[in-house]
């Protein structure tokens, strides 16, 4: 998968997590691919779940290294 846009989110806590991953999806178009860097735990549990339930699709999460993982996330609507 080829992303349209990254972000690293490694460093923020909750709730930061989720509000920087929305901010960036609002500036992407319907069918654009972000490839979103967050640490496993709580943010790997909310996350997904907020961006399902704002409507988009988390199509694949992949482990990286020390509780680092990688959240692939297509923007619908």
């Amino acid at each position: 998968m080829k992303a349209d846009a990254e972000l690293d989110i490694t460093q923020e806590s909750c709730p930061m997590t989720f509000v920087r991953t929305k901010v960036k999806l609002e500036t992407m178009r319907a069918g654009e691919l972000l490839r979103l860097r967050l640490r496993g735990g709580e943010p790997l549990a909310n996350v997904p779940r907020a961006v399902l339930d704002h409507g988009h699709a988390v199509l694949r999460t992949e482990p990286l290294a020390d509780e680092v993982y990688v959240l692939w996330i297509e923007v619908r609507g």
